[in-house]
């Protein structure tokens, strides 16, 4: 699968994906990961399909909203984000897979996208989904939701991220419990550790996403992009990539009109 953007290259062609669920508007990109028999494990097409949704909107910036379509049981539907990585495909893949950073390739370059992302999370978020998750500027969550790293339990341990945003994220000792004692976390518990920032009822779960959409686009994109890519910098370039930053927002155009557009509210 290679191409997935209409002819005008303006779009994303939803139609022309497997795993994904895709809704586009002018601001943002609502991407819903669709592997419902399998509690939308991701498996190396979806891996395939995200790096397709990756490469559009580093060419055309856009918020990112992730979500998880509901799993299918006997029972009916069961909420969740992703299970994780497809078992039947990790259980196959060597030395040569792990060092090729399958997974961890396509989170890094979720997290670096240009525009902040969204992870709206319901259900099971465990092991790549959880990962996935982490590489997300913001998570809000449900009392349902459970996240966690069952690595170590399958032999292996969390090398597509877990390892280190997971303690930048939630500090040592918890991360730890997650890590290396297999701790579940439920909804409840992300809000209290700071994994997720919102909890909310499953009904209100993509109105939450959406309305935090709604409150990034209303900032100056640009400088939304730059305060991304300036807050992410390592330490030691700061304070100078800060001031190299404001020097070339100090020129844009909506620099201007905003500033004076609030000057001219205060005079009313």
């Amino acid at each position: 699968m290679t191409a997935v953007m209409d002819d005008a290259g303006t779009r994303l062609d939803a139609a022309r994906f497997e795993t994904l669920r895709v809704e586009e508007r002018t601001d943002r990109l609502a991407v819903r990961l669709h592997r419902p028999d399998v509690r939308n494990a991701i498996d190396q097409v979806m891996v395939d399909e995200l790096h397709l949704v990756c490469a559009y909107l580093e060419r055309n910036p856009k918020i990112l909203i992730l979500s998880g379509t509901p799993g299918t049981s006997d029972t009916g539907a069961k909420a969740v984000f992703a299970s994780g990585a497809d078992i039947a495909q990790l259980r196959e893949r060597r030395r040569d897979d792990a060092l090729a950073g399958i997974n961890s390739g396509i989170f890094d370059r979720v997290a670096k996208l240009p525009m902040p992302v969204i992870a709206a999370l319901n259900g099971y978020a465990l092991g790549g989904g959880a990962e996935l998750a982490y590489a997300a500027d913001f998570r809000i969550g449900t009392p349902d939701l459970l996240m966690g790293n069952p690595e170590t339990s399958l032999g292996i341990i969390a090398a597509a991220g877990a390892t280190w945003r997971l303690k930048e994220l939630v500090g040592e000792p918890v991360a730890k419990q997650i890590l290396l004692a297999g701790k579940v976390l439920t909804g409840r518990d992300c809000l209290a550790a700071g994994l997720i920032t919102e909890l909310v009822d499953p009904d209100a779960l993509m109105p939450a996403a959406h309305s935090l959409a709604d409150a990034i686009a209303a900032q100056d994109p640009l400088a939304v992009r730059i305060t991304k890519s300036v807050f992410h910098a390592p330490r030691e370039v700061h304070p100078v990539i800060d001031t190299l930053a404001q020097g070339m927002l100090f020129e844009s155009p909506a620099k201007f009109d905003r500033m004076q557009a609030f000057l001219d509210r205060k005079k009313k």
